[in-house]
C-alpha cells in the first residue's frame, strides 16, 4: 500500500462530512470508525505507534465549547482566539463563524491541521495553523484561549496548566471545555455552562456526556 503523500486526500477519502450533533451550524469530515482509522493511517505511513486520529470525531469538550461560543457571540466577537490542541478544528471554526478576528489552531499532529484546515473551508472560515507543543514554548499572541478535552490523563494535564497559568499571568482568558475526565482541575473553575452532548459511543462510556464549559481562574 502507497505511503500517504497528501494527508488532506487521505482524509478526504476516509472520512464522512456530517453536521456535529451539539453544533449544528458546523460541519466535519469525520470517521466512522475509530481503530479502522488508525489502522488504515498506520498502514499507509508504514509505521507503528503514532497518534490516535483525535482529529476525526468530535469530542465533548470541543462540542460544549463550539456551542457556548455561537451561543455567547460576544465572547469572541473581534478577538484573537488561540484553539489549543485544536483537533479537527471545532472550536475555531466556532469562534470563527461567531464573529472572532482571528483564530490561530494549534495541535502537535500534522494530520490535525490538515484536517482543521479542509473544516475551515467546508465551513467557509479562515484560521490560521502551526504544529507545535507551545506548552513548552512561549504560547502565540491572543485574547482568548479555548482548551477542550486536554485534562485526560495526568502529563497532559500538568503541561496544559504550565502553559495555562502562564496565560492567565499576561491577561489572557482561558476556557476550558470538558466531560469530566479524570485530571480536571476542578479548584481552579468556574462553570459556565452545562450541557448534554452526543458523541460516539465506541470512543467513550456512554453515548451521552455530561459537559460543562469553565473558565480557569488565576491561583
Amino acid at each position: 500500500m502507497p505511503l500517504i503523500k497528501d494527508p488532506s486526500e487521505f482524509i478526504r477519502r476516509e472520512t464522512r462530512i456530517k453536521p456535529v450533533p451539539h453544533a449544528e451550524e458546523i460541519r466535519l469530515h469525520v470517521a466512522d470508525e475509530a481503530m479502522d482509522l488508525w489502522q488504515k493511517t498506520e498502514d499507509e505511513l508504514g509505521e507503528l505507534g503514532i497518534a490516535p486520529p483525535f482529529w476525526a470525531f468530535a469530542w465533548a469538550g470541543g462540542q460544549g465549547l463550539a456551542r457556548y461560543i455561537l451561543d455567547t457571540p460576544d465572547l469572541v466577537s473581534d478577538k484573537r482566539v488561540l484553539d489549543f490542541a485544536c483537533g479537527s478544528g471545532l472550536v475555531g471554526i466556532a469562534a470563527m463563524m461567531a464573529g472572532a478576528a482571528s483564530c490561530h489552531a494549534v495541535d502537535i499532529d500534522p494530520f490535525a491541521l490538515a484536517a482543521a484546515e479542509l473544516n475551515a473551508d467546508l465551513n467557509g472560515v479562515m484560521l490560521s495553523f502551526e504544529t507545535a507543543d507551545i506548552t513548552a514554548s512561549e504560547p502565540p499572541a491572543a485574547d482568548i484561549v479555548f482548551c477542550g478535552d486536554v485534562f485526560y490523563d495526568k502529563y497532559m494535564a500538568d503541561k496544559v496548566m504550565d502553559l495555562i497559568d502562564r496565560l492567565l499571568a499576561r491577561g489572557t482568558e482561558v476556557l476550558v471545555g470538558d466531560p469530566g475526565r479524570s485530571y480536571l482541575p476542578k479548584p481552579r473553575l468556574t462553570e459556565l455552562a452545562d450541557y448534554r452532548v452526543p458523541v460516539v459511543g465506541a470512543l467513550e462510556d456512554n453515548e451521552i456526556k455530561h459537559t460543562k464549559v469553565y473558565r480557569v481562574e488565576k491561583i
